[in-house]
């Protein structure tokens, strides 16, 4: 037999308009490639472990997590005032500052700015904001060549792939994969996958077109009302490579990542790399100001939805998420899944919460993708109850009928079930028997989602409730 290739990468979700979703269809294909399985497990668990061995060094931890959350609770509900302040300081600075309602203005905004300075190519860093927005493709359709210069973005455009996870947007990829897509778009060898080669021949390669661009584009993870500045958090400089090449630098800024002064920017910076990464800080904490001199800064602020998902009541503390992926690490789901599964800019536990907000009946089977087991909301650096909000929309997709029929009244018999103590403790005899005695192809079939790919557990020989009544009696004594 011919020696075994390297195993082929399996492609994310597919998207049929404003279809739901599937990702358990896309999930099973990743769990199918035991090597991209494996390794992409195995990765964002080294990251969970090495966020927990930085998080142990602090010994205020806990502390820093509540007031982080204090912090932005203050700011998101005196919203108006900060933005309206960063407004004022950012323009007291030379900043130009434009405001888009959605991620149409936001695209048509950037594309009259670089129409009046006749630019044809854009380098830009990494930033959720903008694939959001789907700012590539809206760039393209007016003539704008488009580079993105963080290694995983860029290696994610190349394969004409949206990021999979927040800060590591490659996280999915072997070497092999990546080596294969660069053989195809940039000419290196498809044989060599070694780290050093790959990432030499990317530099080589795309340096040329960030030394020619006419102007350059960073998001922003941090906006402080007080100096009017944005600052931005990288660890290959790519923020610096794009804000500084050019004559031009574009910003682009959810309303969310406003803060009040640099004393609380001091908070996130402390919890952002640990949370994200595992290591104390970012290799570059950049700060924008202002323009440079002969140069120009434009600032675009970004609502696109958020003033909505603020004025819901269970759901508008998702505003407070830095981006750090702390919850998409810790994930059972995500981490065997992997992120494109989602089919949406926001994978993971964040994702299940944040894109109903954007289409409800697209993303309508996500906030199920969950095990419910907690952690994402254990590690969240600013105290988001991820799987709280997790629970809360199922029910309100539930109550808007967006779930399957079947579905909605096996959850409306389990509800009415485990509501009444009497029934439920009635029916678990009945149902430990029919678990006993019943044909196998009566248990595992189609219709019991749950034992797909797993075995029932063992049925005990008596419940709890009869163990204790036999063992402790009625009113609780030991016999």
């Amino acid at each position: 037999m011919p020696p075994r290739g390297p195993e082929p990468q399996p492609r994310g979700a597919v998207v049929r308009g404003n279809r739901p979703i599937d990702q358990e269809e896309a999930a099973k294909r990743f769990m199918a490639a035991p090597e991209h399985l494996a390794m992409h497990d195995q990765r964002l668990w080294d990251l969970r472990q090495k966020r927990d061995r930085q998080k142990d060094t602090i010994e205020e931890w806990e502390e820093l997590r509540q007031l982080a959350s204090d912090i932005k609770t203050h700011t998101l509900t005196h919203l108006d005032t900060y933005l309206e302040q960063f407004e004022k300081n950012a323009t007291a600075n030379g900043v130009k500052v434009r405001w888009a309602k959605d991620a149409a203005e936001h695209n048509s905004i950037v594309a009259g700015i670089l129409r009046s300075k006749n630019a044809k190519r854009l380098i830009k860093s990494k930033s959720m904001l903008t694939e959001e927005c789907g700012f590539r493709e809206a760039m393209a359709e007016a003539g704008v060549d488009v580079v993105e210069t963080d290694l995983g973005e860029r290696i994610q455009q190349l394969d004409n792939e949206n990021p999979s996870h927040v800060v590591v947007p490659a996280v999915h990829k072997l070497r092999t994969d990546v080596a294969e897509v660069f053989s195809k778009t940039i000419g290196s060898d498809p044989n060599n996958s070694d780290v050093s080669y790959l990432t030499e021949q990317q530099r080589e390669h795309t340096r040329p077109l960030i030394l020619n661009a006419d102007a350059g584009m960073t998001g922003c993870n941090f906006a402080v009302a007080e100096t009017g500045s944005v600052v931005v958090c990288t660890n290959e400089g790519n923020a610096d490579l794009s804000a500084n090449t050019t004559g031009l630098h574009i910003v682009s800024v959810g309303i969310e990542k406003i803060i009040p002064n640099l004393n609380t920017l001091a908070v996130f910076v402390r919890m952002l790399s640990r949370s994200a990464l595992g290591s104390p800080i970012t290799q570059y904490t950049s700060h924008f100001r202002g323009p440079r001199r002969g140069a120009e800064m434009h600032i675009v602020i970004v609502d696109n939805g958020r003033t909505e998902r603020l004025g819901m009541e269970k759901f508008w503390t998702s505003l407070k998420c830095i981006r750090c992926g702390a919850c998409m690490n810790t994930c059972p789901v995500f981490r065997r899944s992997g992120g494109l599964s989602y089919g949406a800019t926001y994978a993971g536990p964040i994702g299940l919460i944040i894109d109903p907000t954007f289409n409800r009946h697209k993303y309508s089977t996500l906030p199920f993708s969950s095990t419910m087991n907690g952690s994402c909301t254990n590690v969240c650096p600013v105290k988001i109850n991820i799987h709280e909000q997790i629970a809360s929309w199922r029910q309100v997709l539930a109550e808007t009928h967006e779930i399957p029929a079947f579905k909605k009244t096996m959850m409306k018999a389990a509800g009415m079930l485990l509501a009444s103590p009497k029934l439920y403790r009635a029916s678990l005899p009945m149902a430990d028997s029919a678990l006993r005695y019943l044909p196998r192809f009566v248990i595992y079939n189609k219709m019991n989602t749950w034992t797909r790919g797993r075995e029932m557990p063992h049925i005990p020989k008596e419940t709890f409730h009869q163990w204790y009544k036999r063992t402790r009696g009625v009113n609780g004594k030991k016999k």
